[in-house]
């Protein structure tokens, strides 16, 4: 599946696929999330393939996350919230259980579903420049449980915390500190140092790259969600507050919250 603002490019063994929407900070629509599920499945089944970079265009943002401007027609029903939500969840799983090892090349900022989409990634590369954070909970959205199981594998509950309920934004060195990047370079040299750390992994035996992937997931075993937390996430888009969001981000201004 293929979408004009996602650009794939190939070169001896590594996949580069960026997200190339800088006008918009690279923020995906509900399309994009599709086609970045079905990019990921496709470069899976390609054996020919080491490794695979994930990077946003331009230097302001690696990803902004969701659209919210286009949440008016994409989101805020039953049914459009359970196909985005499904969208998005897809999206976040086919980089997670891609067989090839996946860096994110993480230049400016890395937020909401951007930081979902980074998560996944084997490897992050970033800057003192990089902002990482989850903001949901100045939309009133709810994050799905498979961005929550990562955030919480790499960064432990206190971080999970500080980024969700907090609203925690963190800079390159404070991600470093905390697991969110793996390494940090000079800003200026993170897109090269992650298609040098790209390099490198597709140097390796491809067939233990992809075990170790494979086994190191395995192990964690599968993600309980219950019930109750599935009904929540269903009744979602009969939130007030979240409609409140959407409408103060478009007018401009901090939204009034009533826990409704």
């Amino acid at each position: 599946m293929s979408h004009p603002d996602l650009y794939l490019a190939r070169d001896a063994g590594i996949a580069t696929l960026t997200i190339d929407r800088p006008s918009r900070r690279n923020a995906l629509t509900l399309p994009m999330w599709r086609a970045v599920a079905g990019l990921f499945e496709d470069l899976s089944a390609d054996t020919s393939l080491r490794c695979v970079i994930l990077r946003g265009a331009g230097e302001e943002a690696f990803s902004a996350g969701a659209d919210i401007t286009a949440f008016a027609t994409e989101r805020g029903t039953e049914a459009r919230e359970r196909a985005y939500n499904d969208a998005l969840v897809a999206a976040f799983l086919s980089i997670e259980r891609c067989v090839h090892p996946v860096v994110a090349a993480l230049s400016g900022h890395a937020l909401g579903g951007g930081c979902g989409l980074a998560l996944m990634c084997d490897f992050r590369v970033g800057g003192p420049g990089t902002r990482m954070g989850i903001p949901a909970r100045n939309l009133g959205l709810f994050y799905p449980h498979e961005g929550l199981d990562a955030l919480l594998r790499i960064a432990g509950e206190a971080v999970a915390m500080e980024m969700l309920v907090e609203g925690r934004t963190y800079t390159g060195e404070e991600a470093l500190d905390r697991r969110l990047l793996t390494r940090l370079v000079p800003d200026e040299a993170v897109q090269a140092e992650a298609h040098a750390l790209a390099t490198r992994v597709a140097e390796g035996a491809p067939l233990a790259n992809r075990f170790h992937k494979r086994a190191l997931r395995a192990l964690r075993g599968p993600l309980p969600i219950s019930d109750t937390d599935r009904a929540e996430l269903d009744a979602f888009p009969r939130s007030a507050d979240f409609l409140e969001a959407v409408k103060a981000f478009g007018e401009k201004r901090r939204p009034v919250f009533r826990g409704e």
